[in-house]
Protein backbone atom coordinates (compact mmCIF):
# COMPACT_ATOMS: atom_id res chain seq x y z
CA UNK A 1 0.00 0.00 0.00
CA UNK A 2 1.09 3.51 -0.66
CA UNK A 3 -0.30 7.02 -0.48
CA UNK A 4 -2.19 8.24 -3.53
CA UNK A 5 -0.67 10.84 -5.84
CA UNK A 6 -2.03 13.23 -8.43
CA UNK A 7 -0.84 10.80 -11.13
CA UNK A 8 -3.31 8.20 -9.75
CA UNK A 9 -6.51 10.21 -10.13
CA UNK A 10 -7.61 9.09 -13.61
CA UNK A 11 -6.66 5.47 -13.00
CA UNK A 12 -8.55 5.40 -9.70
CA UNK A 13 -11.65 6.88 -11.29
CA UNK A 14 -11.48 3.97 -13.75
CA UNK A 15 -11.04 1.49 -10.86
CA UNK A 16 -14.20 2.88 -9.26
CA UNK A 17 -16.14 2.77 -12.54
CA UNK A 18 -15.13 -0.83 -13.21
CA UNK A 19 -15.96 -1.92 -9.66
CA UNK A 20 -19.40 -0.26 -9.88
CA UNK A 21 -20.13 -2.23 -13.05
CA UNK A 22 -20.35 -5.36 -10.89
CA UNK A 23 -23.64 -3.99 -9.57
CA UNK A 24 -25.17 -3.15 -12.96
CA UNK A 25 -28.15 -5.25 -13.94
CA UNK A 26 -29.05 -6.07 -10.36
CA UNK A 27 -32.17 -3.90 -10.08
CA UNK A 28 -31.89 -1.40 -7.25
CA UNK A 29 -28.10 -1.48 -7.42
CA UNK A 30 -27.88 0.27 -10.79
CA UNK A 31 -28.12 3.58 -8.90
CA UNK A 32 -24.57 3.12 -7.58
CA UNK A 33 -23.08 3.18 -11.07
CA UNK A 34 -24.64 6.62 -11.54
CA UNK A 35 -22.94 8.21 -8.51
CA UNK A 36 -19.18 8.24 -8.49
CA UNK A 37 -16.33 10.15 -6.98
CA UNK A 38 -15.11 13.29 -8.64
CA UNK A 39 -11.47 14.00 -9.42
CA UNK A 40 -11.69 16.63 -6.66
CA UNK A 41 -12.73 13.99 -4.09
CA UNK A 42 -9.56 12.04 -4.87
CA UNK A 43 -7.38 15.16 -4.99
CA UNK A 44 -8.69 16.17 -1.56
CA UNK A 45 -7.84 12.70 -0.26
CA UNK A 46 -4.33 13.03 -1.65
CA UNK A 47 -3.87 16.46 -0.05
CA UNK A 48 -5.05 15.13 3.32
CA UNK A 49 -2.99 11.94 3.08
CA UNK A 50 -6.08 9.73 3.37
CA UNK A 51 -6.04 8.02 -0.01
CA UNK A 52 -4.38 4.59 0.01
CA UNK A 53 -3.52 2.82 -3.24
CA UNK A 54 -2.91 -0.88 -3.85
CA UNK A 55 -0.52 -1.73 -6.67
CA UNK A 56 0.38 -4.85 -8.57
CA UNK A 57 3.45 -4.71 -10.79
CA UNK A 58 3.49 -0.92 -10.61
CA UNK A 59 -0.17 -0.56 -11.66
CA UNK A 60 -2.85 0.86 -9.32
CA UNK A 61 -5.53 -1.82 -8.94
CA UNK A 62 -7.43 -0.59 -5.89
CA UNK A 63 -7.86 2.26 -3.46
CA UNK A 64 -9.43 3.32 -0.18
CA UNK A 65 -10.51 6.91 0.48
CA UNK A 66 -11.07 7.93 4.09
CA UNK A 67 -11.94 11.02 6.04
CA UNK A 68 -13.29 12.07 9.43
CA UNK A 69 -16.95 11.81 10.41
CA UNK A 70 -18.26 12.45 13.92
CA UNK A 71 -14.77 12.10 15.44
CA UNK A 72 -14.12 8.73 13.78
CA UNK A 73 -12.26 7.74 10.68
CA UNK A 74 -14.75 7.04 7.90
CA UNK A 75 -14.25 4.89 4.81
CA UNK A 76 -15.93 6.82 2.00
CA UNK A 77 -14.97 4.49 -0.84
CA UNK A 78 -12.98 1.33 -1.37
CA UNK A 79 -12.69 -0.35 -4.76
CA UNK A 80 -10.58 -3.01 -6.43
CA UNK A 81 -10.45 -3.78 -10.14
CA UNK A 82 -12.78 -6.76 -10.64
CA UNK A 83 -10.13 -8.88 -12.32
CA UNK A 84 -7.98 -8.51 -9.20
CA UNK A 85 -10.80 -9.29 -6.75
CA UNK A 86 -10.75 -12.15 -4.26
CA UNK A 87 -6.96 -11.98 -3.90
CA UNK A 88 -6.77 -10.17 -0.56
CA UNK A 89 -6.26 -6.69 -2.00
CA UNK A 90 -9.43 -5.27 -0.45
CA UNK A 91 -8.59 -6.81 2.90
CA UNK A 92 -5.08 -5.38 2.77
CA UNK A 93 -6.42 -1.93 1.87
CA UNK A 94 -8.89 -2.10 4.73
CA UNK A 95 -6.22 -3.09 7.24
CA UNK A 96 -3.98 -0.31 5.94
CA UNK A 97 -6.60 2.41 6.50
CA UNK A 98 -7.67 0.98 9.87
CA UNK A 99 -4.07 0.94 11.04
CA UNK A 100 -3.56 4.51 9.90
CA UNK A 101 -6.79 5.57 11.61
CA UNK A 102 -5.50 4.10 14.87
CA UNK A 103 -2.12 5.82 14.45
CA UNK A 104 -3.94 9.12 13.86
CA UNK A 105 -5.78 8.61 17.16
CA UNK A 106 -9.23 7.73 15.88
CA UNK A 107 -11.16 5.32 18.11
CA UNK A 108 -13.11 3.68 15.28
CA UNK A 109 -13.68 3.41 11.53
CA UNK A 110 -17.20 3.83 10.18
CA UNK A 111 -18.70 3.21 6.74
CA UNK A 112 -21.96 2.78 4.87
CA UNK A 113 -22.38 -0.16 2.54
CA UNK A 114 -24.81 -2.64 1.01
CA UNK A 115 -26.24 -5.14 3.44
CA UNK A 116 -26.59 -8.15 1.15
CA UNK A 117 -23.75 -7.93 -1.40
CA UNK A 118 -21.06 -10.48 -0.44
CA UNK A 119 -18.17 -8.11 -1.08
CA UNK A 120 -19.85 -5.36 0.99
CA UNK A 121 -21.37 -5.84 4.49
CA UNK A 122 -20.43 -9.55 4.80
CA UNK A 123 -16.84 -8.68 3.79
CA UNK A 124 -16.63 -5.95 6.45
CA UNK A 125 -18.35 -8.09 9.11
CA UNK A 126 -15.74 -10.80 8.57
CA UNK A 127 -13.11 -8.15 9.36
CA UNK A 128 -14.58 -6.95 12.63
CA UNK A 129 -17.16 -4.36 11.56
CA UNK A 130 -20.54 -4.41 13.30
CA UNK A 131 -23.81 -2.74 12.41
CA UNK A 132 -24.52 0.63 13.98
CA UNK A 133 -28.13 1.53 14.69
CA UNK A 134 -29.53 5.01 14.07
CA UNK A 135 -29.43 5.81 17.79
CA UNK A 136 -25.63 5.35 17.61
CA UNK A 137 -25.06 7.68 14.65
CA UNK A 138 -23.59 11.11 15.11
CA UNK A 139 -24.95 14.11 13.19
CA UNK A 140 -22.54 13.69 10.26
CA UNK A 141 -23.47 10.02 9.77
CA UNK A 142 -27.13 11.02 9.88
CA UNK A 143 -26.34 13.54 7.13
CA UNK A 144 -24.54 10.92 5.01
CA UNK A 145 -27.48 8.52 5.25
CA UNK A 146 -29.93 11.33 4.42
CA UNK A 147 -27.84 12.25 1.36
CA UNK A 148 -27.79 8.61 0.21
CA UNK A 149 -31.59 8.49 0.60
CA UNK A 150 -31.95 11.72 -1.40
CA UNK A 151 -29.77 10.27 -4.19
CA UNK A 152 -32.13 7.32 -4.46
CA UNK A 153 -29.97 4.65 -2.84
CA UNK A 154 -32.03 1.58 -1.80
CA UNK A 155 -32.11 2.37 1.93
CA UNK A 156 -33.50 -0.99 3.14
CA UNK A 157 -30.33 -2.48 1.62
CA UNK A 158 -27.95 0.04 3.24
CA UNK A 159 -26.17 -0.49 6.54
CA UNK A 160 -23.90 1.68 8.68
CA UNK A 161 -21.02 -0.24 10.24
CA UNK A 162 -18.18 0.46 12.67
CA UNK A 163 -14.97 -1.20 13.81
CA UNK A 164 -12.84 -0.27 16.78
CA UNK A 165 -9.34 0.72 15.68
CA UNK A 166 -7.92 2.47 18.73
CA UNK A 167 -8.19 2.81 22.48
CA UNK A 168 -11.39 4.28 23.85
CA UNK A 169 -13.54 3.39 20.84
CA UNK A 170 -17.28 3.93 21.11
Amino acid sequence: MRAGTEADVEVLLEVERRAAELLLGHGAYDIFAMHSLSPQNLQDGIAQGILHVAELEGQAVGFALCGEIDGHAHLFEMDVMPEHGRRGIGGALLESVCTEASVRGFPAMTLTTLRDVPWNAPFYAARGFVEMYPSQWGPQLVEIVARERMLGFPMPLRVVMQRRVGDGAD
